[in-house]
């Protein structure tokens, strides 16, 4: 059956900003994509900053990307490039088959949610699902998503707020990672004393004692890898 391509631009293929921290990862997920014809990796990412960086000077349709990254989470990148570049679509890659990061994919602008252990069925479609505009998930996530959510309202249980600011998040996550304020500050460009002000904060919001603390909370949230 004859196939016509879906892309961000009439004259090619769609253009692909692929980021994982994992090499790897990418090796695999470029090799998947790179056979379509419609389809082209022009640029990769190790994390998320990297991942805007290269947004930026490359001005991909599409931006793949791995959750649970070093520097900027792919959440986090995902919610930078909505703000600056609303015509990207996005798509998450994850290892996780959690609701949580399902939601927070969605509000940080992401068209849809692949997970790792079935790209090579999946990745495809949902990329050319993303360049029509349509929303993509995994088979089965949505009947599970709705049940589970159902279930917490029905037990009387919260459906998770956000406690912190997108910058209090940026910096929990690096303070968890061992970036002293001074780089931080670098990465952020922002003052070594906003940053010791935000870091004071995000001790107080969560009823946390120092950066160890921190760095539990980092990972319970899936801000880094344990």
């Amino acid at each position: 059956m004859p196939h016509s391509p879906s892309s961000g631009s009439s004259s090619g293929p769609t253009r692909i900003l692929l980021a994982d921290d994992h090499a790897l990862v990418r090796r695999g997920v470029r090799l998947i994509l790179d056979g379509e014809p419609d389809l082209q990796v022009v640029a990769e990412a190790g994390d998320g900053a990297e991942a805007i960086d290269m947004a930026r000077a490359e001005h991909p349709d599409l931006a793949i990307l791995d959750i649970a990254m070093p520097r900027l989470t792919g959440l986090q990148a995902a919610r930078e490039l909505s703000r600056v570049q609303p015509e990207l679509r996005i798509l998450m890659l994850t290892m996780y088959d959690n609701e949580q990061y399902f939601f927070e994919a969605l509000k940080a602008g992401a068209s849809g949610y692949v997970l790792k252990s079935v790209a090579d069925r999946d990745l495809v479609e949902a990329c050319r699902a993303a360049m029509r505009d349509e929303p993509f998930l995994y088979p089965g996530a949505v009947t599970a998503l709705i049940r589970n959510y159902l279930d917490r309202v029905r037990q009387g249980g919260d459906v998770p707020a956000r406690t912190i600011t997108e910058r209090e998040e940026e910096i929990l996550k690096l303070v968890a990672e061992g970036h002293s304020s001074k780089d931080i500050a670098g990465l952020l460009v922002i003052s070594v004393k906003t940053v010791e002000r935000h870091r004071a904060n995000l001790l107080q919001k969560l009823g946390l004692r120092d950066r160890l603390e921190l760095a539990r909370y980092a990972i319970r949230a899936g801000l880094i890898e344990p």
